[in-house]
């Protein structure tokens, strides 16, 4: 029996897996604009990343923030077998075009023990209440990779230094959540919720 060197183990030699985040955007543009910086830095985390987007696209930008791209057409038409996430991201306004994600939406905000995470104007009317706003602040590694996803995804634009989100409070977050209030933080909030 050959033995693998500690140094040269892997998470899967001690039987443990990554952590998965499933971001549901319009476009891969979409995708990249609202949530590049944290998609990017959750990947650097280790955290394995994949986008799903309705119709055909150039994964061009996922690749330089490290993310995967899948057909969010072909999940659906299977009702997301296969799929664990740990965390999901989702643009608002896929609520409007797809119901059965709206519904995705609540049912997984109800769950408590998965991290929920929206970007986006419209809210979806039942999700409302269980939603909360929340920021995050990239790195500056990751606003210079989104940086560089945003010119390949054709926006143009520099990355601001703050995506702003809305998300569901766990009762027992199964991670440590890099999402803080947006705003000021209040004194009566944990920080480590």
């Amino acid at each position: 029996m050959r033995r693998t060197p500690l140094s040269a183990r892997t998470l899967w030699d001690w039987g443990l897996e990554k952590y998965r985040l499933d971001v549901i955007a319009l476009s891969v543009a979409d995708a990249v604009q609202h949530a590049g910086g944290w998609l990017f830095d959750r990947c650097t985390a280790g955290w394995e990343v994949t986008v799903l987007v309705p119709g055909d696209a150039d994964d061009t930008p996922l690749r330089i923030l490290g993310a995967e791209l899948a057909s969010l057409d072909h999940v659906l038409a299977t009702g997301g077998r296969g799929r664990t996430p740990h965390a999901i991201a989702m643009a608002s306004g896929i609520c409007l075009h797809e119901p059965r994600a709206s519904e995705g939406l609540h049912l997984a905000l109800l769950d408590r023990g998965l991290e929920v995470v929206v970007w986006g104007e419209y809210t979806p009317p039942a999700s409302a209440e269980l939603l909360s706003p929340v920021e995050y602040r990239p790195s500056q590694a990751a606003l210079a990779f989104k940086t560089r996803a945003m010119v390949a995804a054709g926006l143009g634009t520099a990355a601001g230094p703050v995506e702003d989100f809305r998300s569901g409070v766990t009762v027992h977050a199964p991670i440590a959540t890099d999402l803080g209030p947006a705003g000021p933080y209040p004194a009566a909030i944990p920080l480590n919720r």
